[in-house]
This record gives structure tokens, sequence and C-alpha cells, in this order.
């Protein structure tokens, strides 16, 4: 019986050892850690695979209107959002940038990612390069970006 007990202890102290470590690495709160992006636009001639329509975000979870304006706005900055990360830290899914974001319903249901498209889609109308606003994303000025107004965006 005192075996069993002491078995069952060490099993839940390894379980929760291993699943602190899986949960920071999940957590997105790596200081430091910039999520993947491309540093340079699409070379010349190189397409990018298609951002998903506006009009394809069907169904409740989509009836915000900032949601499918930020499709819209996508649509216009494609090269921009290519060369920016996605601190919703989809990397971990495959994502390469931001742009793959808006290749699926993935940012229509991502505070993150939507914030972040306003953020770009406004420093771009401002004139800042890719390079200069993924320095402002880094240093996480996106997250001011208010989504209730963003809509008014243009």
């Amino acid at each position: 019986m005192r075996k069993q007990v002491l078995l069952s202890l060490f099993l839940v102290l390894v379980a929760l050892s291993l699943s602190a470590e899986w949960n920071y690495q999940e957590s997105g709160d790596q200081p430091g850690r910039v999520p993947a992006y491309n540093p340079l636009p699409p070379k010349k001639g190189q397409k990018l695979p298609p951002l998903l329509p506006k009009e394809a975000l069907l169904g409740p979870e989509y009836q915000y209107p900032f949601q499918a304006h930020a499709y819209e706005l996508a649509a216009k900055i494609p090269n921009i959002i290519y060369q920016q990360p996605c601190y919703c830290y989809c990397d971990r899914m495959g994502h390469k940038s931001l742009h793959s974001c808006y290749e699926g319903t993935h940012a229509a249901e991502c505070g993150a990612c939507l914030k972040e498209l306003y953020y770009s889609y406004s420093m771009h109308k401002k004139g800042k390069t890719a390079k200069q606003i993924r320095k402002g994303i880094i240093a996480g000025e996106w997250k001011q970006v208010n989504l209730q107004t963003a809509s008014s965006i243009n």
C-alpha cells in the first residue's frame, strides 16, 4: 500500500513538472521570442497565397464589422503583412507571417491578428515601411488598437 502511494505521488509530480514546461512553451508569453515573419517582401514575380475574401466570412461568429473590414484592408497590403510577425504565436501551427492568418478564417477569430492588421494598415497609410511597422509590432504598439472603432479605418 505504501509503495502504491509513493508511486502515485511520484507520477503526479512527474506529470506536473512536464505540464508546467509544456504550458510555458505554449503560452505565447516567451520573453524576447519574435514569431515567424519574412524579413523582405516577396521576390519579383513570386505569387503569395490568396487571402480569404471578406465575403467568405459567413456565420454568427463573424458578426462584427471589424472582422470583415480587416480582410478588406489586408487585401490592400498583402506585401506588408507578409513581412509582419503575428503575436498570437500561430507560427507554432505552421503560419509563416501575419499574411498566413488572412489566408483562412483564423484572423477573424483572433484579436491579436485583427489588431496587428489594423495597426499595419494605419502605419502604412502614414508612410511607414514594412520594417518600421514590424519594429512597432515587436514593441507591442498594436495592442493599443481599439477593434470597436477599427472598422472606420480606411
